[in-house]
Formats: structure tokens, sequence, C-alpha cells
């Protein structure tokens, strides 16, 4: 009987570094099992590509869940893709969206060990997919159309190859061994033409966090950690925005909405970030790993520091270190939070203005779009005295989505980059670096991969329809249209109609939930339907004329046969049954944008009609 516990117990320590199919070369290696390796790996997988990620920790859903950020900022409207599966699983797990809206900062918080065993079991579903565990990459090396990976586990060196790489590391460290151009910190005015930017560039990042957990022992327990090295009061004095820490009393105390700013489900609370608390200015992006290591002990410290602060000085003694969550020495997450790491030189450069006024740009990013976000430009700064005063939360911003070609280095053929590296500048990227955004972006990742990899092309020949199309099939939002949701019985024709710039969406800056809305109810004019129609279609341009008046049916069918010269009434009559569209085909009938985006998906199909990195049309 001992003997075959001892079996047992190997084959599961054997299998449980990795799950999916056997040992057969993947096609696909991403580094880094973090929140855009986890999402891309998933996609990809899904995509009947073999697939293996390499994560350092035991943990999948890096600043989810190994970090220990928890509260979901953003996105709330716009469940796209694996975020939005995600969210489900959470609400089946608590019991639905009231009981993961325990804190104020959010909609949506739950406990990091949740959220990584959520990602755990996922994984383990996908026959395509394999996990290795406790494993640290060395390096990286493309040759004659294959990538090696050398990785350390246990202590031995070993390699692996793929034909595509993804590079999904907290800070971006795989392309930069590799040598590709990147920028850190803040950018000039100059780089790439914000004037919300300093006038000089610099390497200033932004605060970093170590997370930490607290759990409630119950009224009358003393968790009370000893007193941490270095510890001054003083710097936390802050922390419930300037209330009188010593009457509780007092209706002026601030300190438990301080702490229900981050509470979790269970009686559990993220501390995260409050004024004058365990936010630590740190740039260790361009350090070693051991320099890191070390310098990291210090924005522990810091944390416990606070820890003991909110304990001893506030009299929450009750709140202890959570011991059901981080399976760490010290119950500190695995990794800190990191704000900001290097961002790439890429193919398409996500700058302000492209947020500001996607539409009115020489480059139309948002044709390519394949992740949205619509949390406001964040940024933390208050920690380092010598950052400059850039207020970025000001700059008013609508929801927006994220350029395909932001997640290729530029040159690059077979290496893709995902997490915060991406291509952004530096105050884009305050908006792009939430959780949502960045499980979109690496979804995205692993369909650009997948597709590259199913149509044996390299990154510079795939077709960005088709990434488009395989991310559409899984739920993801290309466009970010708050009023016409995935539940929508036309969500796809929206997106594709969007996505092509027929028909654009209307930007709401508002409060840390912006918007952008697609109406489909609201009339439509000739002249918006021509307009949108002519660059996709400038061959026919010379033929369409067009008023202000609003659009009906007979003049909707007469603009459409420039293009479809066979197309009738009677053919639009059985089309529009088909489709089970509301209202009338009869010629006096105006039309909304709902039905002409409908019509024209179906009859004219112009999302088929290509278009390059930068949003533009190629010509047949």
């Amino acid at each position: 009987m001992k003997r075959f516990s001892s079996i047992t117990l190997f084959l599961s320590i054997l299998f449980s570094s990795f799950t999916g199919f056997s040992q057969e070369e993947p096609q696909l290696i991403i580094i880094g099992g973090g929140a855009s390796g986890t999402s891309a790996g998933i996609q990809a997988a899904r995509m009947g590509v073999r697939t293996v990620i390499l994560e350092e920790t035991p943990w999948l859903g890096g600043m989810i869940t190994a970090a220990g950020v928890s509260a979901i900022d953003g996105n709330h409207n716009l469940p796209s893709g694996i975020w939005g599966e995600f969210r489900e699983k959470l609400y089946a797990h608590y019991g639905g969206p009231d009981a993961v809206g325990t804190g104020w900062v959010s909609n949506t918080l739950f406990e990091p060990s949740v959220g990584n065993r959520i990602f755990q079991e996922w994984v383990k579903e996908e026959q395509n997919l394999r996990v290795l565990f406790g494993v640290s990459w060395q390096k990286a090396v493309f040759e004659d159309g294959f990538w090696t990976v050398q990785y350390l586990e246990k202590g031995k060196v070993k390699t692996i190859k793929s034909k595509m790489l993804i590079d999904a590391t907290e800070l971006g460290d795989v392309m930069a061994s590799l040598g590709y151009k990147y920028f850190v910190g803040m950018d000039s005015q100059e780089r790439f033409g914000e004037t919300f930017a300093p006038k000089s560039a610099n390497d200033i990042v932004q605060d970093l966090t170590y997370v930490v957990v607290l759990k409630d022992f119950g009224k009358n327990s003393d968790k009370t950690i000893p007193k941490p090295e270095g510890y001054d009061p003083s710097i936390f004095a802050c922390a419930c925005n300037h209330a009188d820490p010593i009457s509780f009393d007092s209706p002026q105390n601030d300190c438990q909405k301080m702490l229900n700013y981050g509470k979790l489900p269970n009686g559990k609370y993220m501390i995260n970030w409050p004024n004058c608390g365990n936010d630590l200015y740190m740039n260790i992006i361009e350090m070693s790993k051991e320099d890191r290591n070390k310098a990291l002990e210090e924005a522990k410290l810091h944390s416990l520091r606070f820890i003991y602060y909110i304990q001893n000085e506030l009299g929450y003694k009750n709140l202890g270190l959570a011991e059901d969550e981080f399976p760490t020495k010290d119950k500190l997450p695995f990794v800190p939070y990191h704000r900001e790491s290097r961002r790439i030189d890429a193919e398409a450069m996500f700058s302000l203005q492209y947020v500001l006024d996607p539409n009115g740009q020489e480059n139309a990013f948002y044709r390519t779009g394949i992740a949205v976000g619509d949390y406001t430009i964040d940024h933390h700064h208050k920690m380092n005295l010598n950052a400059p005063e850039m207020d970025f939360i000001k700059i008013r911003v609508p929801a927006y989505n994220i350029p395909l070609g932001s997640l290729i280095p530029k040159g690059s053929t077979n290496l893709i980059v995902a997490e915060k590296s991406i291509g952004v500048s530096n105050i884009v990227n305050g908006a792009s670096r939430l959780q949502p955004v960045v499980l979109g972006i690496g979804q995205a990742a692993g369909a650009l991969a997948g597709t590259a990899i199913l149509s044996q092309q390299n990154l510079q020949e795939v077709q960005v329809r088709m990434v488009q199309k395989n991310l559409l099939a899984k739920n993801a939002y290309l466009m970010p249209f708050r009023d016409v949701p995935i539940s929508h019985p036309h969500f796809l024709a929206v997106q594709k109609i969007g996505a092509t710039g027929i028909l654009k969406g209307f930007g709401v800056p508002y409060k840390w939930a912006n918007q952008t809305w697609f109406y489909p109810e609201r009339e439509i004019s000739e002249f918006e339907l021509v307009d949108g129609l002519r660059p996709l279609y400038p061959q026919y341009a010379q033929y369409w004329d067009a008023s202000g008046e609003p659009l009906n049916v007979g003049r909707f069918l007469e603009i459409l046969k420039v293009v479809r010269p066979e197309l009738n009434e009677t053919d639009l009559r059985m089309i529009w049954k088909n489709l089970e569209l509301s209202g009338s085909p009869d010629s006096d009938s105006k039309l909304d944008r709902l039905i002409v985006a409908v019509l024209l998906d179906n009859i004219l199909d112009p999302f088929s009609i290509p278009v390059d990195l930068n949003g533009k049309i190629i010509k047949p």
C-alpha cells in the first residue's frame, strides 16, 4: 500500500507541472503566466494551437492573483472575451454580482486565491495547453524559423522550441533581451506629439505596490505584527484622508472607508494604494533579477510598516495577514504590483490623440482594434518627489480600443509583446495597464499567434481582419460600444461595421468609467452613410450624392445598388425578413443605425475588405 501511495504521489508531482497535450513540441511558447500570458494561452489553445506557458510562480493570473490586485478596475460594462468569462466564473463561485461588489473601488472584488484557482482549473480544460510552473526562462534565440527558449527548472537548464513566442513577462524582459527598441518612463511632447506630456523625457515610472491582504479575525483578536524596522507613523498620517485616528466615533474619521476601498468577500481587505499608504517609488526595470529581489525587500517592508500602522495606530488589531491566501513564508503576494514596464517601439504606437479622437487621425487604428477599455488615465506618482506635476487624470477621454499593431515590435516576424509592454505612450499606459484591458491584450496576443501559426504566415503577413474574426468568435469586443452588448442579437454586425468606420461611435468621458456609444436607435442621414462608405469604396465615390435628410429604405437601396447593381427591392425584403429586423422595409420607412449596420454587414460585408496595421484600406 505504501508503494502504491508513493507511485501515486510521484505521478501527481510529475503531471502537476503541466496540463494538456503530451511532450510533443509546442507551436507557441508564452513566457509569463500573468494576466495576459494566461489569457493568451487559453485563446491560442482554443484555436487548436499547441501552447506552453512558462511561469516562475506556482500561480496563474499575475497582477490579478499573484500580485493580489483582486479588485477589477474598469470594463464593468464591457465584459469582453476572457474577462467576461472570468467574471462569470467569479459570479458562479460567490453567488452573483452582488456577492463580489464588496468594496467601493470596484464592482468586482474577489480573493486572490479564488482567482488563481479559477485560472488553474480553466487551463486544465484546454487540451492544447501546458503550463510549466516554477521555471525561469534564461534565454530566447530565433534561428531558421524557430524559437529556442532555455529555462531553468529545479536547477537544470532545459530547452523548448516553437514557431511563435509571446513576451508576457511583467516588465518586458524577453523583448529587451532580444535587442528591440523600447521606452521607459515619461515621454517628451515631441516623441508622440502629446501636448499633455512633459517637455523632456525622463525615466520616471509609476509607483509600485506590494499589496497586502488582511483578514478580520474577530473583534477580540490581536494580530498585530512585530514592529517593522524603520517604522515611522508620520509617513502614513494622511492614510485616512487626514481624519483624526484617535477618535473613532468622530464623523470626520474616514479610516474604515479607507479599508473598505478594497474590501473582499469573506471578511478580507485588499490593501493597495491608499493616500500615504503602501505605494512606493522604485524603478527596478533595468536591474538584474538579483538586484530586483533585493530592492523589493524594501517594498515589502514598506507595506508591513503600513500594516503595523493600521493595527497599532488606527486600532485595527483584529485585522491580520490572511493565512489562507498566499502560500509564501511572509504571507505576502508572490510578486509586486507593477503599474508600468518597458513599452515596445511597435508597428502601431498608441498615443493619446488616438484615444481622444480616434476618427480624426491619419492612421485609423480603431479599425484594427483587438481589446477595449473604459478606465480613465490614472497615474501614481505621489511617492516620487522628483516626478513632474503632471495631473494626467484630468485628461478627459472616451472608452477606446487598442490597435493590433501595438502588440508587434517594429519589424518583428515571430515575437509578440503583451501585458503592459505593448506599444503605448507613457500617458496611455495609465489606462491600458488595468486588469480587464491586459486580459484582452493577452487574448489578442493568443489570437494573433494562433492566426499566424495556422495560416503559416509571419506577423508581417497576417491579415488584421482574420485576427479580429478569431477574437469575435470568442466573444471579444473590437469596438467599445457599451449600448450593444455581447447579448445583443446583432452584436457581431455592429462590431464589424464599427471596425470598418462606416458608422462611427460617439465618445463620452465619464468619471471612472468612460463611454463610447453606438446609438443603435438613432436615425441616420444619407450623408452619414455615404461619407462612411466612400473610404472603403473609392471607385464608386463619384456615383454617390447624398443630402442631410434622414435615410429611408428607398435611398438606402439606391446607394447600395452602386456597389451591388443586381440588388433589388425583393432581395432587400427577403434579407430583412431572414434577419428578423424590426420595422418595415417599405420604401419610405426611415432607417436607424442598427438596421443599417445589420444590412450593410449582410449585403456588402465591408468587414472583409482588408486593412493594414495602420488601419488603412489595402487596395486590391
